[in-house]
């Protein structure tokens, strides 16, 4: 009975293994930082699926250097789904990622600067980077330049941030109305991920405006908004402060762009 019910065991996983094959590989629609560079202190990337995936995925995912090196033990053993089942967020490992700590002085860093590496899922390549310096620094918002709009038309207003942000953090921004009513709209992410656009439902009416920050908002560095992921226990980082950066949208057609600063 025991030996029937161990190669029942084997048939089943067999099958699975050819029902998984029959399968159409599952479609990567874009991987997060989506630019052609990281820092070298990268604490996190999302994979976005075009539909829900069934069954663990860490184990299909590998970060290799462009010779084929796989590197060892990247990612914490987690995977964070959004709530659509459609993208998958991994965290490298923070203890190899911030200095000081022991993993990192007994294991190294996990890439350096100068490195190439490449991620694949199922052994195919789906995203490759250059890997820049170490970024310290977290957003910094009055360092952001907003673009001009005009009233009467849904021309998209443009944000051009200091250096990428999350790509799962397009919804930390929004803009409300003098009388800070949220304003309806399409938010996007693109330029890997440097710049913000929003396309308003209607069509702008003159008046004051502001663009809203979430506190929270972080790189993919774990760099937050006015704080630092490099930070000791003596040191701790401040409480998260929304930041709010006003702008007009004037009633003429005059085009240009121009920074702004929050109050």
């Amino acid at each position: 009975m025991r030996w029937q019910l161990l190669m029942g065991g084997v048939a089943l996983a067999a099958a699975l293994q050819i029902a998984r094959a029959a399968q159409p590989a599952p479609e990567v629609v874009v991987v997060q930082p989506s630019g052609a560079e990281v820092p070298a202190n990268l604490l996190r990337l999302s994979v976005v699926f075009a539909a829900p995936i069934e069954g663990e995925v860490l184990p299909r995912i590998a970060l290799s250097r462009a010779d084929g090196r796989p590197l060892q033990e990247p990612f914490l053993p987690q995977e964070l789904w959004s709530p659509d089942g459609k993208i998958l967020t991994l965290l490298l490992h923070p203890g190899r990622v911030k200095t000081g700590l022991v993993a990192r002085e007994q294991q190294g860093p996990i890439v350096s600067e100068g490195d190439d590496v490449v991620l694949t899922f199922d052994g195919h390549p789906i995203k490759r980077w250059h890997v820049g310096a170490v970024d310290g620094n977290g957003p910094v918002a009055s360092a952001w330049k907003l673009s001009r709009v005009h009233a009467g038309s849904r021309e998209p207003f443009v944000v051009t941030l200091d250096n990428p942000i999350d790509g799962l953090d397009v919804d930390y921004l929004a803009v409300v109305d003098g009388s800070d009513h949220l304003i309806a709209g399409q938010r996007q992410l693109r330029d890997g991920e440097t710049t913000w656009t929003f396309t308003p439902a209607a069509a702008w009416k003159a008046g004051d405006y502001r663009l809203m920050v979430r506190g929270t908002l972080e790189d993919a560095s774990g760099n937050r908004l006015g704080g630092h992921f490099e930070t000791s226990i003596d040191s701790p980082q401040p409480p998260a402060a929304d930041v709010g950066l006003d702008f007009k949208v004037s009633p003429d057609r005059r085009q240009g762009t121009s920074a702004v600063n929050s109050r």
